[in-house]
């Protein structure tokens, strides 16, 4: 398996008179790392088409994020947002009726998820409505894709640059590492899996900003937990960045950037493993895990080959949460081509 189009197209919109600049403009770097992710995601999913994905991510992603938000109150932008969602869904329904006929005419495939999809549904309702899964919940399932495969792996990658940005002596271990991988070749799946340094750096980088800083979870029956008893439908609140932090699990060190205490994997890294858990745990850990790390270090191995990094003087570190956890003033970094 390989990584093809997108990387290179990545590349081509950093060389473009940017390598000498600052990416001053205040989320300039984080929107940039966007753009490779939605292009590797069409390329993996290719059930959308990346042109259409382009020009509709600014706006699938202020709809899944604000819809909920006031969203009875007729103000202007409730109701420029229910017009953009009602363009959203238009076009998808389209998307999903042309494979759909596809399917039909036996010219479909399956080799993406939306085929995939479409091609099980059609099967499991065999006509039948009332069976198998609606077009709205295809719909579904293809927004939180792209918003799941691109938000939080972004937020992942952006804090990885300003660490490595901060640390250059592991940032050449990452490069000098993947340079013995690849070269200068595309990064491949197999060898992807045998980065163990960039591994260890994007762990220690979750677990210091794990994009997602709490998780909730509620009660389905009388419990105890901690020896306290709660009854059932009790909400509770896991601060992931809080223990995260915590010296008495991770040591004197919990708030350095210090990717050597993974070395030896999760489960040696800590005195209790289950106290790493950016992705959730238990069944309802993140299916998309290990998609999400094989995209960082795509797009990761993809920049190191190419480019050195450090911060601008412009830089403020400054955490702060809006959904995930952001720099809140961006991330001013200097790329300078290798």
């Amino acid at each position: 398996m390989v990584f093809p189009s997108p990387a290179e197209f990545f590349l081509s919109f950093l060389v473009k008179d940017e390598i000498q600049k600052d990416f001053s403009t205040s989320n300039k770097i984080l929107n940039t790392i966007y753009i490779l992710l939605l292009l590797q995601l069409s390329k993996l999913s290719r059930g959308i088409k990346t042109r259409e994905v382009l020009r509709q991510e600014s706006r699938i992603c202020f709809v899944i994020t604000l819809l909920n938000i006031c969203r009875l109150l007729p103000t202007k932008n409730n109701r420029r947002m229910k017009e953009i969602d009602r363009e959203i869904r238009k076009i998808l329904h389209g998307i999903i009726r042309k494979r759909e006929r596809a399917f039909i005419d036996s010219e479909g495939t399956n080799d993406d998820l939306l085929g995939l999809l479409v091609e099980s549904n059609m099967r499991e309702s065999n006509g039948n409505a009332k069976l198998g899964m609606t077009t709205e919940d295809i719909i579904e399932e293809c927004k939180l894709f792209y918003f799941a495969g691109m938000e939080t792996t972004s937020v992942l990658l952006t804090w990885t640059l300003i660490l490595l940005s901060m640390h250059p002596e592991w940032q050449e271990q990452a490069r000098e590492e993947v340079l013995n991988h690849f070269g200068m070749g595309t990064p491949d799946f197999d060898n992807l899996n045998r980065l163990k340094i960039v591994t260890m750096i994007l762990y220690e980088v979750l677990r210091l900003y794990p994009p997602v800083v709490f998780l909730s979870r509620r009660t389905y029956k009388e419990m105890e937990l901690g020896g306290i008893k709660y009854p059932s439908g009790v909400s509770l609140l896991l601060p992931i960045i809080f223990i995260h932090h915590d010296p008495n699990i991770w040591g004197k060190d919990a708030s350095e950037f210090n990717p050597q205490r993974f070395e030896d994997g999760i489960s040696n890294a800590t005195k209790h493993q289950a106290a790493f858990f950016p992705f959730g745990w238990g069944p309802r850990i993140c299916i998309g895990q290990n998609f999400a790390l094989l995209e960082a270090k795509m797009a990761l191995s993809t920049i190191l080959q190419r480019f050195s990094f450090e911060l601008s003087s412009s830089y403020t570190h400054a955490p702060y949460t809006v959904i995930t956890l952001h720099p809140q003033h961006g991330a001013q970094i200097r790329l300078k081509k290798l």
